[in-house]
C-alpha cells in the first residue's frame, strides 16, 4: 500500500502506511443486540451558492444514496437532526424535504427512520410558551404524516422563554399528549449548543435529569426512548438505570460510546461505575459518530450478536479516539469532520458543506482526522482517500512527496 502523507499544527510533513480495507461484512438483516441510528449529514450541489445565510441546494442524488449505505450496513438513519446542519445552513423548507425524502427512501428500503423535531422553522428568536408549543406541534404533525419516528429536540425558542422547570413540563406534557406514535426525547448539551444552558431548568445534570424523568414517567406511553447528548457518559448511565420499562436510552455521547454501548457485555470497556442491579446494563446508540464509522460500527454490533465482546472491543475501541477528534471544541463544527470522511469514502463528490462548513476546520486537524480513520480501519477505500486528501493538500500549496501532481 502507498503511504499516506500527514500534516501537524506546525505544518511540517510526516508519512505513515496506509491501511488496507478491513473488508467487513455487510449483515444479512437489521442488528439484533443493540438499536443503532447514524445520525446522517447532508450533501450540497458542489455548483450551488453553499455560502453562509444561503438556502440549502441539496444534492438529493448524493444525500439519499448515503442513507441508502447506512441501511445496508443494518442500521437504521438519524435524519433531519444536528447532523444534518439545522441551525447551521439547512433551513426550514430543505428541513422538511429531507425528511419527506429521507422517509420514503426508509420504507424503499426497508428501514427504520427518525427525524428531528423543533421549533426552529419561526423565525423570531423569541416567543411565548403557547407558540413553542404549537411550533413543535406542527413539525410533530408533518412528520407523523410522512411514516418517519419523531425525536423532539432541545428547542432554543423554549431555552430562551422557559423561567423555571414547570414551563418544561408544560410544554412537553402538551406537546407528548398531542402525539400519535411514541417519540425520543433528545437532551443536547452546550457543546453542541450554548443556548440551551439550563435546558429543563437547570444548569445542574442531576436537577435537570430529575426533571427530564418526571416528564417521561408522566407520558410513558408516548415516550420510546431518550437521547442523550451531554458528553458525560456518568450522567447517562444514572438516567439510564432510572428510566421506566420500556423506554430505551439512545447515546448521543460522541466521546464514551464503546463502554455505554456494550455495557455489561463488554466488561473491559471503559465505562463509568453502574448499578449491577439495574435491569438497564447498556445504551442503544443514535450517534453522529455512527455516520462516519458506519461500516465499523455494523461490525462491532455485528460481533455483539454473534456473542464476540472481544471482537466488539476490538473493532470499535480504536474508533473512540477518532471521534472525539471528529468532536474536539468547539463541537458544534463537528458535522465538518463527518462530511470530510464522507468525502474520502467515496459518499459525496466534493467536499462541500450547506452554510460554507466545509471551512470550519483547519487542514492539520482534518489530517489527524486522516491519521486517525487511517489507524480505526475507518477508510472504506484507502487509495481513493489517500488520494482526494494528497489533492486536497496540493491544492493547498503543500507538496505532498513521492506524489505527481
Amino acid at each position: 500500500m502507498p503511504k499516506l502523507t500527514l500534516l501537524s499544527d506546525a505544518g511540517a510533513l510526516s508519512a505513515v502506511e496506509l491501511n488496507e480495507s478491513p473488508g467487513y461484512t455487510r449483515p444479512e438483516g437489521p442488528l439484533q443486540s443493540r438499536v443503532a441510528y447514524a445520525a446522517a449529514h447532508v450533501v450540497p450541489k458542489t455548483w450551488a451558492d453553499n455560502t453562509p445565510g444561503q438556502p440549502a441546494e441539496v444534492d438529493w442524488d448524493a444525500t439519499l444514496d448515503f442513507r441508502r449505505a447506512v441501511y445496508s450496513w443494518g442500521l437504521g438513519v438519524a435524519d433531519a437532526m444536528d447532523t444534518a446542519q439545522r441551525n447551521m445552513g439547512l433551513d426550514a423548507a430543505a428541513t422538511r424535504d429531507l425528511i419527506a425524502r429521507s422517509a420514503e427512501v426508509a420504507r424503499e428500503e426497508g428501514g427504520s427512520v427518525v427525524v428531528g423535531v423543533n421549533t426552529d422553522h419561526v423565525e423570531a428568536e423569541r416567543i411565548s410558551l403557547q407558540e413553542v408549543i404549537d411550533a413543535y406541534k406542527e413539525q410533530l404533525h408533518f412528520t407523523e404524516e410522512q411514516g418517519a419516528g419523531p425525536v423532539l429536540m432541545a428547542s432554543r425558542h423554549l431555552a430562551r422563554v422557559a423561567e423555571s422547570a414547570d414551563d418544561y413540563r408544560r410544554v412537553y406534557r402538551e406537546v407528548l399528549q398531542s402525539a400519535t406514535v411514541p417519540v425520543v426525547l433528545h437532551w443536547l448539551g452546550t457543546a453542541f449548543d450554548p443556548v440551551l444552558e439550563g435546558y429543563f431548568g437547570s444548569p445542574a445534570w442531576r436537577e435537570a435529569s430529575a426533571v427530564l424523568l418526571e416528564i417521561i414517567g408522566e407520558n410513558v406511553d408516548k415516550v420510546a426512548g431518550v437521547k442523550m447528548s451531554l458528553l458525560d457518559a456518568a450522567s447517562e448511565v444514572s438516567v439510564r438505570e432510572r428510566l421506566p420499562e420500556g423506554v430505551r436510552m439512545f447515546t448521543g455521547d460522541d466521546f464514551n460510546y464503546v463502554g455505554l454501548i456494550g455495557g455489561q457485555d463488554v466488561p473491559d470497556a471503559t465505562q463509568p461505575e453502574r448499578n449491577p442491579e439495574s435491569p438497564r446494563q447498556h445504551s442503544d446508540a443514535l450517534l453522529g459518530a455512527f455516520a462516519a464509522i458506519t461500516p465499523v460500527a455494523s461490525a462491532a454490533i455485528q460481533a455483539l450478536d454473534a456473542g464476540d465482546p472481544a471482537r466488539y472491543l476490538e473493532i470499535l475501541g480504536p474508533t473512540e479516539e477518532l471521534s472525539r477528534q471528529v468532536f474536539a471544541a468547539p463541537t458544534f463544527y463537528y458535522k465538518t469532520g463527518v462530511a470530510f470522511l464522507s468525502w474520502l469514502n467515496g459518499h459525496q463528490p466534493a467536499f462541500q458543506m450547506v452554510g460554507g462548513l466545509h471551512s470550519a476546520r483547519s487542514l492539520p486537524h482534518l489530517s489527524r482526522i486522516v491519521e486517525l480513520a487511517n489507524s480505526s480501519l475507518a477508510l472504506e477505500r484507502p487509495e481513493l482517500a489517500a488520494i482526494r486528501w494528497h489533492g486536497m493538500l496540493r491544492h493547498n500549496g503543500i507538496d505532498v512527496p513521492g506524489v505527481i501532481a
